[in-house]
C-alpha cells in the first residue's frame, strides 16, 4: 500500500517531536485520524472543543517546546481561533493542521467553506493551504520551521481530498532543524552600555519571560550593580527563586515594592520584557531595554539605549566589563519596603474570612505551601491572576502558565490538560474561577477519560470578580457580573471527577491536602469573599473616587446590603494601601 499524505503527515510530525494531536476529528480529519491510529506512536486527544485543544497545546509548547492541534473545515476552524491568538502572542510554537472541504469545491461557498488563510491571518507565523502531494511537504517543513523559530503558530490548510491521494517525496528537506545561536550586542555597544551603567547609583533591573535561562546571570548583575530586581507576570517563575534582591511584581497584579523602586531609580534596566503597561513604567529617569527582538526596543518607553541579543548572551559579556557597586543603601531601602508589603500580605491569609466568604488570598497561600516543589500550576484570566502572582512562590523547579498576553477567560482548566500530557510525572494545579471554568465545562470529561490527576480549585466567587472591580473603580455599578453557578463539585462527580466543597476557612489546608494527595483528576469548590478585592499597587485618587461613586449608586439602587459588606471586606485593605 502506498503511503498516503496523511501518513506522510504524521511521520513528519512525528520526526519534528511531536508526541499528541489535540482536536475534535470528522470529515476532512478523518484520513489523518485513522493514520494516527495506524503509526501508534502518536497520541490522537479527543478534545470536547477546539479551543480547549488549542489552550492545551499552547501550554503543552510552553512546557516541552513544540505542539500541535487541528481542526476540521469550517467550525472546527473558527473554534481554534481564540486559544491560538493565546499561543501565538505567548510565543508557543505550535503546528496548527486545518483540513478543509475538498479542493475541487474551493470559491463555490461550499458547505463548512471557510478562507484559512484570511481567518489565520492575524494569528500566526506561517498560513499556507496545499494543493498538492508535492507542495504539501515543502509548506509542512516550513510551517515547522516558522513556528520553532519564529516563536509562534503556524497553520497548514489540508484538504480533504488531498489527505487520500499518494505521497511524493520533495527535494526540500523533510526534517527540522532547532540550532540555538548565541546573540548579543557588538563589543563596542556593550562598553558603551557599561560606561552608561557606571554613570549612576541607583540602579533597578526589570526582567521578563526573556530573561527565563539567565537566572544566575541577572542574580550576578544586580549584586554587582547592588539592585533591586522587579519582574512580570511570566517573569516570576524564573526570576524570583533564590534572588536575594527581587522585589516582587509591579502592574496591574503587582506590588507597591516594585513598583516603588523603578518610580525611585535613576537608570532602570529592562531585560527580556515587553512589559503592556506603560502607566507603571518612569518617566523620569534613563532606560536601558534590552531584548532578542529588535522591533521590540522602545515601543513601551522613551529609552536611552536599546539593544538586540538574548539576556544571558548579553549578560555573559556584559558582567566582566561592571565595576562592582559598594553602595548598598538603595537596595536596603526596597528590600525593607518589600518586606513590609509582604507583611500586609499575609494578614489576608492569617485571616482566613468567614462560612461561604474565604478569603482567595488565604486559599492560594495554603496552595503555595502544600504543592509539590516542580508543581506546574495554571491561572485562570481575572482575580486567580492575582492570587497567583501575589501568593504562588518560585522554587526554580516550578512553572505558572496563563494567559498573560491575550488576556482570555477559560484558559487554565484546558492549559492544565495539556500540561498534564505533557508532563505526566508532575503535580498539575488548575487555578479556576467560577466564570472561566463554566466557559469551557464540558472539557473537564477529557480530563476524566484520559484519567489525568489534574487537580482544578474554583475560586467561587459567584461572579466576574475582576470586571466587578473594574466597574467600581470606573464609577459604574457592577451590572450583570453576577454568577448563578451549579454546584461544581456534584457536577464533576457526574463526570466521573472527585468533587469536594468547601464553605468553612477551617476545612481549607484539610480538602486541599486531599485533593493533592489524591492519585486521579480533583475538583475542589471553594467558595470564596465575592468582594475581596486586589488593588493595583499605585491607586489614583480617580480610583478611589470611582470606587466612592460606584457604591452611591448602588445605594441609590436599593443595594445598601451589598454596599456595606464590600466595605466590611475591604476596609482593611484600603486603610494599609490608601
Amino acid at each position: 500500500m502506498a503511503k498516503s499524505v496523511a501518513d506522510q503527515l504524521v511521520e513528519m510530525l512525528v520526526n519534528a517531536g511531536i508526541k499528541r494531536i489535540y482536536a475534535v476529528t470528522g470529515d476532512s480529519l478523518n484520513e489523518v485520524n485513522d493514520a494516527v491510529r495506524r503509526e501508534g506512536t502518536i497520541q490522537w486527544i479527543h478534545v470536547r472543543h477546539e479551543e480547549a485543544g488549542a489552550f492545551a497545546a499552547s501550554a503543552e509548547a510552553q512546557l516541552n517546546g513544540f505542539a500541535c492541534c487541528a481542526g476540521s473545515s469550517g467550525p472546527g476552524h473558527v473554534h481554534l481561533i481564540n486559544g491560538l491568538y493565546d499561543a501565538h502572542k505567548a510565543g508557543a510554537p505550535v503546528i496548527v493542521i486545518a483540513s478543509t472541504i475538498m479542493s475541487t469545491e474551493f470559491g463555490t461557498d461550499s458547505f463548512q467553506e471557510t478562507n484559512t488563510i484570511k481567518l489565520f491571518a492575524d494569528c500566526s507565523h506561517y498560513n499556507q493551504i496545499a494543493n498538492t502531494p508535492a507542495q504539501f511537504t515543502k509548506m509542512l517543513q516550513a510551517g515547522i520551521q516558522h513556528a520553532l523559530h519564529k516563536k509562534g503558530v503556524a497553520v497548514i490548510g489540508l484538504p480533504g481530498d488531498l489527505t487520500k491521494m499518494d505521497a511524493e517525496e520533495g527535494l526540500t528537506s523533510a526534517q527540522n532543524y532547532n540550532p540555538v545561536p548565541v546573540v548579543r550586542p557588538a563589543d563596542e555597544d556593550l562598553k558603551q552600555l557599561a560606561n552608561l551603567i557606571a554613570g549612576h547609583q541607583k540602579i533597578t533591573i526589570f526582567c521578563g519571560i526573556g530573561s527565563a535561562d539567565a537566572h544566575d546571570e541577572v542574580v550576578a548583575l544586580a549584586d554587582k550593580l547592588k539592585a533591586p530586581v522587579g519582574y512580570s507576570f511570566k517573569g516570576k517563575m524564573s526570576i524570583q527563586h533564590h534572588n536575594p534582591n527581587e522585589v516582587g511584581m509591579t502592574g496591574l497584579l503587582g506590588l507597591p515594592s516594585a513598583f516603588h523602586s523603578m518610580h525611585e531609580s535613576d537608570l532602570l534596566i529592562l531585560l527580556g520584557t515587553d512589559f503592556p503597561y506603560p502607566q507603571f513604567i518612569p518617566t523620569d529617569c534613563k532606560i536601558i531595554q534590552i531584548d532578542i527582538k529588535p522591533e521590540r526596543l522602545g515601543r513601551r518607553a522613551k529609552v536611552a539605549m536599546g539593544l538586540a541579543g538574548s539576556v544571558k548572551d548579553t549578560l555573559t559579556a556584559l558582567l566582566p566589563m561592571l565595576k562592582q557597586q559598594q553602595d548598598d543603601s538603595f537596595l536596603k531601602a526596597q528590600l525593607a519596603l518589600y518586606a513590609e508589603v509582604k507583611k500586609q500580605l499575609k494578614s489576608y491569609v492569617d485571616d482566613g474570612g468567614e462560612t461561604d466568604k474565604i478569603h482567595p488570598e488565604m486559599v492560594a497561600a495554603v496552595l503555595d505551601e502544600l504543592a509539590a516543589d516542580d508543581a506546574i500550576f495554571t491561572v485562570d484570566t481575572g482575580m486567580c491572576c492575582v492570587w497567583g502572582a501575589r501568593y504562588i512562590n518560585a522554587t526554580g523547579k516550578r512553572d505558572m502558565l496563563g494567559s498573560f498576553n491575550h488576556g482570555s477567560m477559560a484558559n487554565a482548566m484546558p492549559m492544565a490538560l495539556g500540561a498534564a500530557l505533557a508532563c505526566p510525572n508532575r503535580q498539575v494545579i488548575a487555578m479556576c474561577g467560577d466564570g472561566g471554568l463554566s466557559m469551557l465545562l464540558g472539557d473537564l470529561m477529557t480530563i476524566a477519560q484520559y484519567k489525568l490527576p489534574v487537580k482544578i480549585i474554583v475560586f467561587n466567587n459567584r461572579s466576574l470578580g475582576m470586571v466587578k472591580l473594574e466597574m467600581e473603580v470606573a464609577g459604574l455599578p457592577d451590572w450583570q457580573t453576577d454568577m448563578v453557578n451549579p454546584d461544581f463539585a456534584l457536577v464533576a462527580q457526574a463526570m466521573g471527577i472527585k468533587g469536594l466543597t468547601v464553605t468553612e476557612p477551617g476545612n481549607v489546608k484539610k480538602s486541599l491536602q486531599e485533593a493533592l494527595e489524591f492519585n486521579g483528576p480533583v475538583l475542589v469548590n471553594i467558595m470564596t469573599d465575592p468582594n475581596a478585592l486586589a488593588m493595583p499597587p499605585k491607586i489614583e485618587f480617580e480610583q478611589v473616587k470611582g470606587m466612592a461613586l460606584s457604591m452611591t449608586k448602588l445605594v441609590l439602587n436599593g443595594r445598601m446590603e451589598e454596599v456595606l459588606e464590600t466595605v466590611k471586606s475591604n476596609y482593611k485593605h484600603l486603610k494599609e494601601v490608601l
